[in-house]
């Protein structure tokens, strides 16, 4: 930088131009706004120069500056090329500003360069991310040609908005994929819920010789494994980011830490966090508290929750949750409540439904029923089924009717088709004697057609995860798990009566 302003003071010396140089060496640091200072004393900027600003601006930001650039150029004569629009969409998409890129696009198509191939494919990208879909697969469809980045950036679009039918469609026909397409593709999947689609494509994609994960398909896919409980997956994914040197990402190992404590490795994510050591984000700490908590390691959360706080480190609402949930394993209600008031009074953190719902969780299980019921009726949002859902679980302990009553009546409205609901108030009614009730359930459940749903498991086997349900025989080597599991079920009733032998 001390070398660049001896160059600039040369030039105001010498009268040499060195303008073009600087304010490209400025940008690669970058250094924007010296290098915007430069630029404004250029009685005529080239469009090369009008394009690295807009360029850099788009990148950086302040995303509104390529706009008056924009404007500014068109109004000194210089005319815009395919790379101004280029960078232009890339600020539109940041911008969130689809009217920007609507008139934007309009003039590309009046300057000629509607099927430049770089041009479209940022068309593309900006109308992806700005989630309007269907004008993003018509510039794609007009395209005569199309390189790989440009069949990414729709396959991105699709999944971001939860299409993953269309994103699959448009992954197949593709021509050529790279780890770009494979991996928006895996993570597609995971952040709309279908973990095992994620895990099959990586699981395909391990076996292809000319692509291999990076560190965003490690970070994409982690977090499948971690709701699957697809732990052995998740080890051998550890063993090839640490082979590659992905470990310097931290979003690679928050999302290891991540699957450790969603598959009960808790002393393994522990181990982990100390491993990140200093680099530990907001993401690594509440991970980890979480984890604790649901683990049941609730002093242990409640002291690490402290030690955040102890090393300075600013809680959100989600290391609230984790600390509250904390309290709710342990059964620490006077601590539960004095955490929901700290949110608010020292770190101005509003109260979410994710907490209201803890708190009835935290109250409910130890029997502070009217408390959580209050509680409820003083939310400034309305409760929804977790909520209710909570309450009427707590009730089903308690065996309260009156409450339990209340709770499904909400649930009845809020979901219906949920037949879970009604099987809670029929135990509830059943524990106290009432069976005119669960009379009355069953014809209400009957009357209208709601039947209660399989349970399901998925159980990890050489890599791959099975869903299974009761008696399922989907399985192509089902006749030899079931003889297997006879076998163990007749060595266990043997053994069962060889030790009544030995008390009799």
């Amino acid at each position: 930088m001390n070398q660049l302003k001896r160059i600039h003071a040369h030039t105001l010396r010498t009268g040499i131009d060195f303008n073009k140089f600087l304010i490209t060496k400025l940008l690669e640091i970058p250094n924007i706004p010296y290098a915007h200072q430069l630029f404004d004393l250029i009685p005529q900027p080239t469009v090369f120069l009008y394009n690295k600003l807009i360029q850099a601006f788009s990148s950086h930001g302040p995303h509104h500056t390529c706009f008056s650039l924009y404007t500014q150029m068109c109004f000194n004569g210089c005319s815009p090329n395919q790379h101004t629009f280029t960078s232009f969409f890339t600020a539109s998409a940041k911008f969130n500003s689809p009217r920007h890129g609507q008139t934007l696009h309009a003039r590309l198509v009046k300057s000629g360069y509607e099927f430049d191939i770089y041009a479209s494919t940022a068309l593309v990208d900006m109308y992806a991310k700005l989630g309007v879909l269907s004008y993003a697969r018509q510039v794609f469809d007009k395209m005569t040609i199309r390189d790989v980045p440009t069949w990414n950036s729709l396959i991105a679009g699709y999944a971001r908005n939860g299409n993953m039918e269309g994103a699959a469609k448009l992954f197949d026909e593709m021509p050529v994929k790279n780890v770009i397409s494979w991996t928006a593709m895996i993570s597609g999947y995971s952040q709309n819920g279908k973990y095992v689609d994620s895990l099959k494509l990586y699981l395909e994609m391990e076996n292809l010789k000319d692509v291999q994960p990076n560190e965003v398909t490690i970070a994409s896919i982690l977090p499948a494994c971690a709701s699957l409980g697809a732990l052995e997956v998740g080890q051998r994914i550890e063993t090839y980011a640490r082979k590659r040197g992905y470990f310097k990402n931290l979003f690679v190992c928050n999302a290891l830490l991540e699957m450790y404590a969603k598959c009960g490795k808790i002393n393994k994510a522990m181990e982990l966090f100390e491993e990140i050591g200093a680099r530990r984000n907001l993401c690594s700490w509440n991970t980890v508290i979480m984890g604790l908590a649901i683990h049941g390691k609730y002093n242990e959360a409640l002291q690490l929750f402290h030690q955040m706080l102890g090393e300075g480190m600013t809680p959100d609402d989600v290391t609230f949750v984790g600390a509250i949930l904390a309290c709710t394993h342990g059964g620490m209600v006077k601590k539960g409540r004095e955490l929901f008031k700290l949110m608010s009074n020292k770190f101005s953190i509003t109260p979410k439904i994710e907490h209201y719902g803890c708190m009835v969780d935290l109250l409910g299980r130890a029997g502070e029923l009217q408390e959580a019921y209050k509680l409820i009726q003083t939310m400034p949002m309305q409760p929804d089924s977790v909520v209710w859902g909570t309450l009427l679980g707590a009730c089903s302990f308690h065996n309260n009717v009156e409450l339990g009553e209340i709770a499904a009546e909400h649930l009845f409205k809020l979901e219906p088709w949920n037949p879970g609901n009604y099987v809670i108030l029929s135990n509830i009614y059943a524990n106290t004697g009432r069976w005119g009730g669960v009379a009355k359930l069953r014809k209400m459940m009957k009357g209208s057609q709601i039947t209660k749903a399989a349970g399901y498991s998925f159980i990890e086997e050489g890599s791959h995860v099975y869903k299974f349900i009761v008696d399922d025989r989907s399985h192509p080597r089902s006749n030899e798990i079931y003889w297997i599991l006879d076998e163990v079920f007749t060595k266990m009733k043997n053994n069962r009566e060889d030790i009544f032998e030995c008390f009799s």
